[in-house]
Order: C-alpha cells, then sequence, then structure tokens
C-alpha cells in the first residue's frame, strides 16, 4: 500500500510540474525559449523529413532522431521538431511549385489523397497575367490547406541564365521583373489561405550541375540587378512566410552560410522578418548557418546537430544568436494552422481548382508561327493523323519536387478526340509502342530520378503517304521532360533527335504533298532548337507542360473556343552557341564542376541579344493572336522627370475575334560609364478580353528606382542624368510606339551595403 501511495505521490508531482511548465502561446515565446535545454534548441532550429541511408551524403548525414515527431502528411518534404511538454507541435512543409506533392496513398487507407497538377513556372510567367496567376496559387493554397500542410515549398523563381538549366520548368524567366511580379502574385494567392510559402532557392541556383558545391563567382551588379531582384520584388511586395537558402556557393561560400546575404540584404536592407530555412542537407556548418541568419536547417543531420552544441558550449555560435533563430521558428509555428488547431477536411475545391489549372494552361500557351491562319481548326469533322510519343502520353510537369501525384492526366489525344476525328490506328500503335518500351525501362527508380526517355516512334515513308491521302491534316507533338540532380543536354534534347528530325521531314513532304499542313506541338519544358526544322511546320504551338488538364486547354486553343494569348518570357536562340552563357556551361571541370563563372554579367537573355546584335528564333516577349491588335495615342504626364512618369496609350481589337493583347513596356537609359542594356522590361499589363474593334486604355507608372543601375564603386543604385526613352512593345523587338523624358541630375536613388564581392576578377562582357 505504501509503495502504490509513493507511486501516486510521484505521478501528482510530475503532472503538477508539467502543469507549470508555460504552453506556447504568441505572448510567451521568451518564457518558453528559457526552459529549453540547449539540446532542444538545436533540435527546435532542426526540422526532420527526408532520411536518406547514411553514407549517401556522408558519415552521419542521419538526423539525430525521429523518436516522437510523425508526420501526418505521407509524402510531404518534412516537418518541424515537436517538443510536447511545452505545447510545441510539429508543423508541415511540402513542396509543390507546380501543385502539392504529398504521397497519393497511405498505409492501411483506401482513399486517395491526390492533388491538382497545375501548369510549370514557365507557363504560369508565360500568361502575363498577374491576377490570373494569384488565382493559380489560391487555389494551390486551398489544397495545401485542406490537405494539412502548413507552409508550401515554393514558388521557384531563379534565372533562365541557360537553357540547359535542369529546373527551368520550375522557375518563370530570364528577366526579374517578370520573375518578381509573377512569384508575388503566387505568394498573395497562397498565403491567402492562411497557409506559407518559401521562397526558393536564394540566391543564383540557376544549374544543377553539382548544385550542392558548385562555387558561383560573380559580380556584384549582376547579382543585385538580375540574381537578386526577383527575390526582392516578391518579398517585399508579397512577404512570404519563409525563405529557402539554395545549395550553391557565391563567390566562396554556401549562401545558407553567408551572412551578407542571409542578414545584411535579406533581412537588414530588405526588412525581411520572416523564416530563413535551408534547402535539403544544404552547406558544410551547421553553426555557420546559424550565425548567417539561417534560422531553420532542413532536414537537419548528425553532424550539424554536434557542429551546433560544440559551437554553443565554446562561444562561436553565441547563446542570443541561437535564441533569436529559436523564436523565429516558434513564430513560423505560431502562424501555422496546425497550431492552430483547425481540422482540414482533405476535401479541397477540386472541381473549382482543376476549372483554374485550365484557364492557365490555356492563357499560357503561345503561338508561335501561323502561316496563312493554317489555326484555329474551327471544322469539328477535320480528321487529323496526330503523331509523337507525347500526343498520347503527355508530359504534365517536370521531374522532382516539383512533380504532382494526380489522379489523371487529359492527353493531347484526348483532348483533341473530344473535338475532332482522329485516327484509331495510330493511337493504337502508339499505345502499343509506348507500353513495350516502358516495359524496358529501369524499375524501381527513386521518385525524384528521372524517367528514361523513351525513343520516337518511327513514321515509314510508306505510312506517312498514307495517312497524308487519309486525313485533313497532320500534328506532331515534340515531348521533353527535365528535373533534378542534371542539366539538360545538347544533343538528343535542346537539339532535336535523329527519329525526330525523320519524322518531320517525312510527314511534312507527305502531307504537303497533298496540299496539307502541318501543326507542331511542343511539350516542353525548356527551350529547343526550332532554326533547323520550323519551315516544316505550317503552325507551332508552344504548349509547355500544362499540368493535368494540358490536352483539354490545348484542344480549346486549337479549336479557336481560345485566343492565345501567351508571350515567351525567355528568349529562343538560333543555336545554342549564340547564349552570352553558352561557354562555361554548366562549370569547370566538365566532369564534376565545382566552380562556375557568370561571364555574361548583366547581359542575360534579351538584355545580351540586343546588346550585341544577336539575331533570335523568337525573342523575349513574342507571341502571336488569333486576332490584331493596334496601339495608339501615347501619352506622357512630363517629358521632365521628378519623381515618377506615367504613361498612357489606347490598345484595339483590330480583328474579327475576340483576344487579350500583353502590353510591355521597356526603359532604355543614357549611356555614361556603366555598360547598359539597349532597354529593359519595367512594366507590363495584360488587356481584358476585347471584342472586335473595342479599345481600352492602359496606364503605366516609370519611377525612380527603375531608372537605377547598380553602380559597384558607389554600392548604390545610381539613375544618370539625361535622357530615357520609353519603347511600347508587342515583344522587345516589336516596338509600337515610343516617348521618352530627361532627368536633369544624376540620382543616388538607395545606398546599399558593400557586400558579396567576388574573391577573383571577373572579366565580364561589356
Amino acid at each position: 500500500m505504501k509503495k502504490i501511495i509513493f507511486l501516486f505521490s510521484i505521478l501528482l508531482s510530475v503532472q503538477s510540474t508539467i502543469a507549470q511548465l508555460p504552453q506556447l502561446n504568441k505572448n510567451n515565446i521568451s518564457a518558453i525559449i528559457k526552459v529549453l535545454t540547449p539540446e532542444e534548441k538545436a533540435r527546435l532550429i532542426m526540422g526532420l523529413g527526408m532520411n536518406l541511408p547514411d553514407g549517401l551524403l556522408g558519415p552521419n548525414t542521419t538526423p539525430p532522431d525521429t523518436t516522437h515527431t510523425i508526420n501526418p502528411v505521407a509524402g510531404s518534404a518534412g516537418v518541424t521538431y515537436a517538443i510536447p511538454r511545452l505545447g510545441i507541435p510539429a508543423i508541415v512543409l511540402a513542396d509543390g511549385p507546380a501543385g502539392l506533392r504529398i504521397d497519393p496513398t497511405r498505409a492501411n487507407d483506401t482513399k486517395k489523397y491526390y492533388c491538382t497538377a497545375f501548369p510549370i513556372g514557365t507557363m504560369l510567367a508565360s500568361t502575363w497575367n498577374d491576377a490570373l496567376v494569384q488565382k493559380v496559387g489560391k487555389a494551390i493554397g486551398n489544397e495545401v490547406k485542406e490537405r494539412g500542410v502548413d507552409v508550401l515549398l515554393a514558388p521557384a523563381i531563379n534565372t533562365h541564365r541557360n537553357v540547359l538549366g535542369g529546373r527551368n520548368f520550375e522557375y518563370y524567366s530570364e528577366d526579374p521583373l517578370i520573375s518578381g511580379r509573377t512569384a508575388a502574385a503566387y505568394i498573395n494567392g497562397v498565403q491567402s489561405n492562411g497557409v506559407g510559402t518559401s521562397i526558393k532557392h536564394f540566391a543564383a541556383n540557376n544549374h544543377e550541375a553539382n548544385r550542392m558545391k558548385i562555387n558561383v563567382q560573380v559580380s556584384q551588379r549582376a547579382m543585385r540587378e538580375i540574381y537578386l531582384k526577383g527575390f526582392e520584388y516578391a518579398i517585399t511586395e508579397a512577404n512570404p512566410w519563409t525563405v529557402m537558402s539554395s545549395y550553391n556557393k557565391i563567390n566562396g561560400t554556401y549562401t545558407s552560410q553567408n551572412k551578407y546575404l542571409l542578414t545584411t540584404i535579406l533581412q537588414d536592407e530588405w526588412k525581411f522578418k520572416g523564416l530563413v530555412m535551408t534547402d535539403w542537407f544544404s552547406g558544410d556548418d551547421g553553426a555557420a548557418q546559424m550565425n548567417a541568419g539561417n534560422q531553420m536547417i532542413m532536414p537537419g543531420t548528425k553532424n550539424q546537430y554536434n557542429q551546433i552544441i560544440a559551437a554553443s558550449k565554446d562561444g562561436s555560435l553565441s547563446e542570443d544568436r541561437l535564441n533569436k533563430n529559436v523564436e523565429k521558428v516558434l513564430e513560423l509555428i505560431l502562424r501555422s494552422n496546425t497550431f492552430k488547431k483547425y481540422k482540414y477536411t482533405d476535401k479541397p475545391n477540386y472541381k473549382e481548382n482543376v476549372t483554374t489549372a485550365i484557364e492557365a494552361a490555356t492563357e499560357g500557351i503561345v503561338l508561335l508561327k501561323n502561316n496563312d491562319n493554317s489555326l484555329p481548326l474551327k471544322d469539328k469533322k477535320t480528321k487529323i493523323a496526330l503523331f509523337g510519343n507525347a500526343s498520347y502520353k503527355t508530359i504534365t510537369g517536370g521531374t522532382g519536387s516539383g512533380d504532382v501525384n494526380k489522379a489523371y492526366t487529359v492527353s493531347i489525344y484526348k483532348g483533341l478526340k473530344n473535338n475532332f476525328i482522329l485516327n484509331n490506328d495510330l493511337q493504337k500503335d502508339y499505345a502499343s509502342y509506348i507500353s513495350d518500351e516502358e516495359e524496358k525501362a529501369p524499375k524501381n527508380l527513386p521518385w525524384f530520378f528521372p524517367k528514361p526517355v523513351i525513343a520516337e516512334m518511327i513514321i515509314t515513308n510508306t505510312a506517312a503517304k498514307k495517312y497524308a491521302k487519309e486525313f485533313d491534316i497532320a500534328i506532331i507533338t515534340i515531348g521533353r521532360s527535365s528535373g533534378e540532380f542534371a542539366d539538360r543536354k545538347l544533343d538528343d534534347d535542346y537539339l532535336l533527335t535523329e527519329n525526330e528530325k525523320t519524322n518531320i521531314k517525312i510527314i511534312s513532304q507527305a502531307f504537303r504533298a497533298q496540299k496539307k499542313k502541318i501543326i507542331v506541338l511542343l511539350n516542353i519544358g525548356g527551350i529547343i532548337e526550332m532554326k533547323s526544322w520550323e519551315a516544316n511546320a505550317d503552325a507551332i504551338l508552344l504548349t509547355w507542360q500544362g499540368g493535368q488538364e494540358a490536352g483539354r486547354a490545348i484542344a480549346s486553343v486549337i479549336n479557336g473556343e481560345i485566343n492565345p494569348s501567351g508571350k515567351l518570357a525567355t528568349t529562343f536562340p538560333i543555336k545554342y552557341k549564340d547564349l552570352a552563357s553558352a561557354e562555361g556551361f554548366p562549370g569547370t571541370p566538365d566532369s564534376l564542376p565545382t566552380s562556375i563563372q557568370y561571364k555574361d554579367g548583366i547581359y542575360v537573355g534579351y538584355r545580351y541579344f540586343e546588346k550585341f546584335k544577336v539575331p533570335v528564333q523568337y525573342e523575349f516577349g513574342y507571341g502571336l493572336s488569333y486576332t490584331k491588335f493596334e496601339y495608339s495615342n501615347i501619352k506622357i504626364n512630363s517629358t521632365t522627370f521628378k519623381d515618377k512618369v506615367t504613361i498612357s496609350l489606347d490598345v484595339t481589337n483590330t480583328g474579327t475575334v475576340a483576344g487579350k493583347e500583353v502590353v510591355e513596356i521597356y526603359l532604355g537609359s543614357p549611356l555614361t560609364t556603366l555598360s547598359k542594356p539597349v532597354k529593359e522590361l519595367k512594366a507590363f499589363d495584360k488587356t481584358e478580353l476585347l471584342q472586335p474593334d473595342k479599345k481600352v486604355k492602359m496606364t503605366f507608372t516609370i519611377n525612380k528606382i527603375d531608372l537605377a543601375s547598380f553602380n559597384e564603386n558607389q554600392s548604390a543604385w545610381v539613375a544618370d542624368a539625361g535622357a530615357y526613352k520609353i519603347y511600347v512593345g508587342a515583344s522587345s523587338k516589336n516596338i509600337k510606339l515610343t516617348t521618352g523624358f530627361t532627368l536633369a541630375k544624376t540620382l543616388v536613388v538607395k545606398k546599399v551595403n558593400n557586400v558579396l564581392a567576388p574573391i577573383e576578377k571577373i572579366e565580364e562582357i561589356k
């Protein structure tokens, strides 16, 4: 009896002690930090998830422990560390630039947990429509919320510096304004649901080759004007809950350990108040990450834990610094739906979200070529011979963390079959061929590995001639996929494969001999070479990778139900060597690059092509329509710049069908001691759907910062005195109207810190 009473008294004592412990709330973070042990602090600033076999990334790279923190959402990227005794729950983080990435199945559960696959990032940017992108973000955020996830690891806004970048499909553009505005719209949409985002990968993560160790050598000006500008815009305009530092080094220091990048620029200059987290398994020194202002390490390893504990003991990581980082983690947890005990439904607005996905996919399609009004095909009795593996197994998005586990895919074949007459024999041949080839492919590859590419099925001369006699038109789809861990290749990727070249030539000859047309669809995530074969096509639609409803969206553009209004957010060069970044990509040595010099400086994309008069296949901002637009009546409120100028103009639909037009505003700056682009995008907007003969007035504002270039000698954004020219265009080359103004005196618009200077001098092009 005495033993029972003794044990009961101990239990009461324990319960009393627990009851006296503070439980996390928005008013007691300081009290919570005081009762955390050093070990708990070190664990709290690390998460969990993606438990790789020890040794794969080196010794002691598994998590310190996984004993009491369970991930409630299968397939999500990770969770924060839970401390139940203090009322600190684990919150859930999941991938998802093109839709929430979680597992569709769960143990002992027959239900399916699919998510909507939306168009890839490059396609969203091709809409040039902030309101639509925000609508997409809102739809994705709804699925994040109702699937029990707290933070979406998106958007991804690194720069399209080189066409072979493996993750270009996730990213938006070669231009920082498009990237920043698209990201801001996406973030605002997602976070309107009360869930967070993590803008990534901060910064200069523009290639995949040896991405976890490569050292990017880049000038301060290029960093400020190109590689940081989009992040700055999105972060200051949309306030994401978190920022994810990248894998790479910048001028010798890992980004996750770079105090100048994460504290001086991000938190001091840009006033970012959210949390900074690492990309998964990045960096090599946990204590250095903490000191740099990287407040949470994902997913956290034994090495990093030991480094933080050791640095805390020897004073190289101060208690104050560690406490501030813990505070940021607790602030993030407090914002979460998990902490607020939101009862998620696991029933997102699926039908409504799918409708949004279709809308975004149709508006991101770019009409590249349309000789003799080959499109649209208005007659539903049109008989189509449909060629290309991707016509039948349509690629919805890239691989890796940008992939989405979806319920279904509407292929191009399925979309067109509902609108036209298709060849069933071709469909059966392709289905059989693709099935046989997939059987030969390696099995049980990790989810993040790209699947082997199936060689294009060869079409014989005899078959092509037969189809040309029986059918009204040929449609050929060229498909491409890419993803994490590897950049694209020049041969058989950027360049067409031999099978693709042969098919296009044979099919084109056969159909043109019958005076019939050929349409090419580009089901791609990144740019391909087109000069060598585009003459064989009468019309070319850049359909990108449009998510699970790609086929339906493509069909609605082909049949004319939707007038294409997408424009290129990245330039198509004529040949790979025309790129300023071609030499030296993806770094040296060739076998496993450890370093890459950005000798192109600020001259990325159209900035380079225009400055150095290099002809291109399709310029930045380019995109055709089924109608025509007239620009007129340009006005500027003042020809002398003070604080800002306002430009207005009219856009009229002078064609025969309704359509939308993107109006692009470029600025040409006076030449001084700084080398400058011919012109740079400073504003854009998309009209409403204009009926024929309808007109709309468009108004744009140019501010002081829009005039400024980054002057390294002054560590400042400087607007030089002189004459500025405003170009109003339907693309970077197709300039419709011009006006201008003068700036009387040179302005130092914004002074910043002199940081991120390269160790070695970089011989940039001028």
